[in-house]
């Protein structure tokens, strides 16, 4: 399962939420989203993890603890993909 971990503060690295995150199981990966130009994060990333009874004990969990100075948000990721499309709408007169 892909998890969203928000409202990160700058002082944030991979290796802290990835020794968080291992507190409930196995993790397979974890991004903190940086600034491409400044390269300073931007206060979110994802951790990957296989399994999706450990990461909902860790959504469970960890959704809205303090690190460093800020509430963090942990929930699933969206997995994204399509958005529906608006068909415009036709008048008639």
């Amino acid at each position: 399962m892909n998890i969203y971990v928000g409202n990160l503060s700058p002082g944030v690295k991979e290796d802290d939420l990835k020794v968080m995150f291992t507190e409930f199981g196995k993790v397979d990966s974890v991004k903190i989203i940086k600034d491409h130009f400044s390269d300073q994060s931007k206060g979110f990333g994802f951790v990957e993890m296989p399994s999706n009874s450990e990461a909902d004990q860790a959504i469970k969990a960890l959704n809205g603890n303090f690190m460093n100075g800020k509430n963090i948000k942990v929930n699933p990721a969206d997995p994204g993909g399509k958005k529906k499309s608006r068909k415009p709408r036709r008048r008639s007169y």
